[in-house]
């Protein structure tokens, strides 16, 4: 597979205090990598110079072998704070940053979003009326619609409860099955990032640096319960001095 984004030297501070301190990755096109580690390590300031809301103090991040200078069009972020419209229904909020089709094709591509996450008769459905698993999977929908080429994930599913988290995450594979992406995963949970991903990247404690990765071989679909998951889960948590 070819490079999409290749992470040189990435360095960012913060009042003079060093949060990232040289990231040096390279990420494939359409592979899934989930980075884990402690709270406060600077996971969520990696994503954003990732995804071109922050600027490293030095180093760089190329996507498609061009320099990141700040947001666009080719990712969307998923985080876990929500982006739903709450004044827009299912559709509506679909619609939203569709650009360039009439009216007829935007209602006809957000309904088909609505439909490819389960959400088929709840396009008039307004958030109010949405379960909170259902918000998400508007929220993924959305960011889908856009036919984005990354898929940036900042812990997405850790509001949710241990069982939604698991419905969400099998509906994300499901789709992506579909959708071709490359994704990059934030969380702090382990059994996640060896039930999604393709690698998993252990981050260091501030200021952060990876410390390990670990390539996950299991095709999927997989049961993170299985013997090989289990495994690799209590792996990385003994890397991360669990």
């Amino acid at each position: 597979m070819a490079d999409k984004i290749i992470i040189q030297n990435l360095k960012k501070g913060f009042g003079g205090k060093p949060v990232v301190d040289g990231i040096d990755l390279t990420i494939a096109d359409g592979e899934f990598v989930a980075f884990v580690g402690p709270s406060g390590c600077g996971k969520s300031t990696l994503m954003k110079m990732i995804a071109g809301f922050e600027q490293p103090d030095s180093g760089q991040v190329m996507i498609d072998g061009v320099v990141r200078k700040g947001p666009n069009a080719n990712g969307i972020l998923i985080s876990q704070h929500g982006s739903v419209f709450p004044w827009l229904n299912v559709q509506q909020n679909l619609m939203f940053g569709l650009h360039g089709a009439d009216h007829a094709q935007k209602v006809e591509l957000a309904d088909h979003y609505a439909a490819l996450v389960g959400l088929k008769g709840f396009e008039k459905h307004y958030p109010h009326e949405l379960s909170g698993g259902m918000l998400k999977r508007v929220e993924i929908a959305r960011a889908l619609v856009v036919k984005p080429e990354i898929l940036y994930m900042d812990e997405p599913f850790s509001a949710l409860d241990a069982l939604m988290n698991l419905r969400m995450r099998t509906e994300l594979l499901r789709i992506l099955e579909k959708e071709r992406h490359t994704v990059i995963l934030i969380t702090h949970d382990v059994e996640e990032a060896v039930h999604l991903a393709n690698r998993i990247v252990v981050l260091a404690p501030r200021p952060t640096r990876i410390q390990a990765i670990f390539d996950v071989p299991f095709p999927q679909p997989r049961k993170p319960t299985s013997p090989e998951c289990q495994a690799l889960k209590e792996t990385v948590l003994r890397e991360l001095g669990l």
